[in-house]
């Protein structure tokens, strides 16, 4: 089982489709839309229209009747900047592709929101259910779909980072069976005492861990360390709302020093690398607060010149 951020669960509402229900999160209906919930307020989505695939552009991008564009938010499939390859060198990019073709090319979806509903390209951010209907069974969530095949990772956007815990968790049965882009080496999850390595991949979206050396807030913001050089160091940057959201849902700095954290986002060079945080669910806290060891006193050997101070010192 994933390990879910600290604080969020989700907080499924019932829905008076049951074509949707078992495929992840629960779709609400409603009359109006209602208003965006953070992420510590659970999976619920409102219910979109039912469309038509009528083409697919790559791993997590399809085209709909009418011509609108639909961006499968929350999964990221891979790209040739992943691994730093040309687009035709690197065949996850087209792998997944094929995996969203077959699940849903020509074939009936519905639609569902939270949050942010466009992109600056305006194409509509939707979690896109396909297949249920009257006796057909449960509807698949594409996006799940696509994480437990190894076909895309788990992200969130600023502003849609809903049903992470459970993009996450379904992310989490590829990443430990090592399918699809977990099979290979660009997209291991990376430690955050390798600096170096960290730093070769700046501009990329990244799964880091490591445990928590110091969090500090300053006029703020809230810094997380995992260093004792925090210029130099990986560090974790959360401000403003998010920091209001991460102290409201536990995640204090007394609660994360000397934790172990699996942060994800795109790597920024600042000093040393840096993840700015948007949304508090992208903070995975794994293990129990670990005790600072205590280092070994050794004694030091007296040196001649010492001995004759001390010795000039009791005369």
């Amino acid at each position: 089982m994933a390990r879910c951020p600290v604080g969020f669960l989700i907080a499924a509402l019932l829905t008076t489709s049951p074509a949707l229900l078992g495929a992840g999160p629960v779709v609400a209906q409603h009359a109006n839309p209602v208003v965006a919930q953070s992420a510590n307020q659970g999976c619920n989505l409102e219910a979109g229209e039912a469309r038509t695939v009528t083409r697919v552009i790559d791993g997590d991008t399809l085209q709909v009747d009418g011509g609108s564009e639909v961006r499968l938010v929350g999964a990221l499939a891979p790209r040739a900047f992943d691994a730093a390859a040309a687009f035709a060198d690197w065949p996850l990019t087209e792998r997944s592709r094929l995996e969203l073709e077959r699940l849903v090319l020509g074939r009936g979806v519905t639609l569902a929101f939270a949050g942010r509903r466009t992109d600056r390209y305006g194409r509509m951010l939707a979690h896109v259910f396909v297949g249920g209907g009257e006796g057909a069974g449960a509807a698949a969530w594409v996006q799940g779909e696509m994480l437990k095949l190894g076909m895309a990772r788990a992200y969130a956007i600023e502003g849609g980072a809903h049903c992470l815990a459970e993009l996450i968790a379904h992310e989490a049965v590829a990443r430990e069976s090592a399918v699809g882009v977990w099979a290979e080496a660009a997209y291991a999850v990376r430690g955050a005492d390798d600096v170096g390595a960290l730093l070769r991949v700046t501009g990329t979206f990244q799964v880091v861990e490591g445990k928590a050396v110091r969090v500090q807030e300053l006029r703020g913001t809230t810094y997380i360390n995992f260093g004792e050089d925090q210029r130099q160091d990986f560090t974790i940057m959360i401000r403003d709302r998010a920091r209001r959201a991460a102290t409201a849902a536990g995640l204090t700095p007394e609660a994360l020093t000397g934790r172990r954290i699996r942060v994800r986002g795109w790597i920024e060079r600042r000093g040393g690398p840096m993840i700015e945080v948007h949304d508090p669910a992208v903070i995975e806290v794994l293990g129990p607060a670990e005790e600072a060891a205590q280092p070994e006193v050794v004694p030091r050997r007296e040196s001649r010149a010492d001995a004759r101070r001390r010795t000039r010192a009791a005369q």
